[in-house]
């Protein structure tokens, strides 16, 4: 059986007449058990709309602006006799790009005459695991910030990105969380994201959410490095929920807790860390050893662990998602429309029009092996 291009600039039908080749050509017989037609590859699931967006729809088309509010007003010590002066609400404003998607299926009449299976119905569900696996890609490199991408506009961000490029509509859409270069005339400044809270200081507020891992390196992992996204999360006062890793992650991460490799002061980020937090992962009724389909596998300084091949191997997320960082406004739902008739294609166009951003920078942490 021949190689399959990446490219299928024919369409191959369970008729074997189509083209998989540039240059053409007839596809060979095979025998597809009716079931597996159906269900021939598993997909890779991360919920991503459950973890990390707060849905929203609306009438209106093209950009929305959503408001937000800030810690504006306190109370004034009062002389006998005296009104305390009047205070206003602070708001800040995001802007959210809407834009249209869609996808097209090859499912013509003469196929659905003489095809041996439902070609619309498989159709139809490749089209519907596109759009999850769609969804899933932008809200990933929305999130993460790991990759440049022309089709979906995102910004590649790095430790080095400013706070005023994440901040620019104009720059970057998507947003993202606290970017670097902040000072502290940017606390509670007209314009800006960054709000005081409590008794922290300036110098631990300004701290950006991207940093570099301690050990560089595909799927390199320390628990410095999430124990300082816990810490920086906690400054503008939330609680870190979920830890977020790629399969090359929680492989460093086993062979920490397993003493597969020697636990050493890099993975800790300190000398002589002898407080090992994966040490009971030897004891068989730990969480770490039961794998569930969600991609939960445990916990981790009271963090869930969530394992997904859709997370980038060379980036770990640390998020407080009791508090939802992005919001996902859908300006029409995923829709199936007949397209032109006279081509023969039956139902076979489908369409969506939403936009995404991160909306609150406080409540996550990006590190990066860089």
């Amino acid at each position: 059986m021949p190689d399959y291009p990446t490219a299928t600039p024919g369409v191959l039908t369970s008729l074997n007449s189509g083209a998989y080749a540039d240059t053409g050509g007839t596809g060979e017989r095979i025998l597809v058990d009716y079931k597996d037609a159906i269900m021939d590859y598993k997909v890779t699931d991360l919920p991503v709309m459950d973890f990390f967006a707060e849905p929203m729809s609306t009438d209106t088309g093209g950009n929305i602006d959503i408001t937000f509010a800030q810690p504006s007003m306190k109370l004034e010590m009062l002389d006998e006799g005296n009104t305390p002066q009047y205070q206003h609400t602070k708001l800040r404003s995001e802007r959210i790009s809407v834009k249209e998607w869609g996808i097209a299926t090859a499912v013509t009449r003469r196929m659905i005459e003489d095809s041996r299976f439902n070609e619309v119905e498989m159709a139809l569900t490749e089209a519907r695991r596109a759009v999850d696996r769609h969804m899933t890609e932008h809200v990933v490199k929305v999130i993460f910030g790991g990759a440049a991408d022309t089709t979906f506009g995102t910004y590649a961000i790095t430790a080095a990105t400013t706070e005023a490029n994440l901040d620019n509509f104009a720059n970057n859409v998507y947003g993202g969380f606290f970017g670097a270069s902040m000072a502290a005339a940017d606390i509670n400044a007209e314009g800006s994201r960054l709000v005081s809270y409590a008794n922290e200081s300036a110098a631990r507020l300004i701290r950006g959410s991207y940093y570099n891992a301690v050990n560089s390196g595909v799927g390199a992992f320390a628990l410095a490095d999430i124990t300082k996204a816990i810490d920086r999360i906690s400054t503008h006062g939330y609680n870190a929920t979920h830890l977020f890793i790629s399969p090359a992650h929680y492989h460093h991460l086993l062979n920490i807790g397993d003493f597969v490799t020697a636990f050493t002061a890099a993975q800790g980020g300190q000398a002589g860390a002898a407080a090992n937090p994966t040490t009971t992962l030897n004891n068989p009724t730990n969480p770490f050893h039961t794998t569930a389909s969600t991609g939960l596998v445990g916990n981790l300084y009271g963090l869930n662990v969530v394992v997904n091949a859709w997370v980038p191997s060379d980036r770990i997320g640390v998020f407080d998602l009791s508090v939802k960082p992005m919001v996902y406004v859908e300006r029409r739902p995923l829709t199936v429309e007949e397209a032109n008739p006279g081509f023969g294609i039956v139902g076979s166009y489908m369409s969506m029009r939403y936009g995404l951003k991160v909306v609150r920078p406080s409540v996550g942490a990006i590190v990066i092996n860089a």
